[in-house]
């Protein structure tokens, strides 16, 4: 799916579910499901579908017990069930939900990020960059380094800033190949300063990375961290 698409997925998404939160008794709520795997593919595309549906859910920081409430409420509404009340009632209280949830969430993941990021700053052998970029050599290379616009191959393995593992080639076993002006500005700053054979992490502020409007996986605002071992350059 693409970046255009997917947004405009989400954006449908967050309107819809902002009048989906209508309640019925949470034990109607499927509980068995959260935990379930899918074993087919239209299977997998009802669960991209929910991933979709909760990440956008994600801006309310909600508790398991929400959780349940909000499924229950989506599936009234989705099935056609009679629902417990009626979600135009609730506008006004949405709405509130959703300004305190998001200034809370801002609030305390600049903190949480400015400490993250002062942190790796800190740690021995950490290089920071003017743009915010914090690079840590793990292996020196040997070869060349790439220019900006250069095709390079890397191995690479991504995380949240909790160790979340939002993406890997390292996991999938094989290499990724891209123009350097083809991707997030942290990479493309970061690969360049390395040589070929050679691995770093590199620790990417939102800024250089995909800021407010996050991508996949990976929250609005958070930083990003990635070990990369550059292959070589095509």
């Amino acid at each position: 799916m693409s970046n255009r698409s997917n947004r405009s997925v989400v954006t449908l998404v967050i309107a819809y579910a902002v009048t989906l939160i209508a309640c019925q008794q949470p034990e109607q709520a499927s509980a068995e499901a959260s935990g379930a795997v899918p074993d087919t593919e239209d299977d997998s595309v009802m669960y991209a579908l929910g991933m979709i549906l909760g990440n956008s859910l994600r801006q309310f920081s909600l508790s398991e017990e929400e959780l349940k409430w909000v499924q229950a409420g989506l599936a009234a509404q989705a099935l056609g069930r009679e629902a417990a009340v009626n979600p135009d009632d609730y506008g006004p209280q949405l709405q509130k939900l959703q300004r305190e949830r998001t200034q809370g969430a801002a609030i305390e993941l600049s903190e949480a990020t400015k400490a993250f990021l002062e942190a790796e700053g800190a740690k021995e052998g950490a290089k920071v960059f003017e743009s915010g970029l914090i690079m840590q050599e793990i292996t020196p290379g040997d070869g060349p380094s790439p220019s900006p616009t250069d095709t390079v191959e890397v191995h690479y393995h991504g995380t949240l800033q909790d160790g979340t593992v939002f993406d890997s080639s390292v996991d999938r076993g094989t290499p990724a190949r891209f123009p350097l002006n083809r991707v997030i500005p942290c990479w493309t700053e970061g690969v360049a300063k390395m040589k070929v054979g050679g691995k770093s992490r590199l620790i990417c502020p939102p800024g250089i990375a995909y800021g407010a409007r996050g991508s996949g996986k990976i929250p609005p605002n958070a930083p990003i961290v990635f070990e990369v071992e550059l292959l070589s350059i095509e």
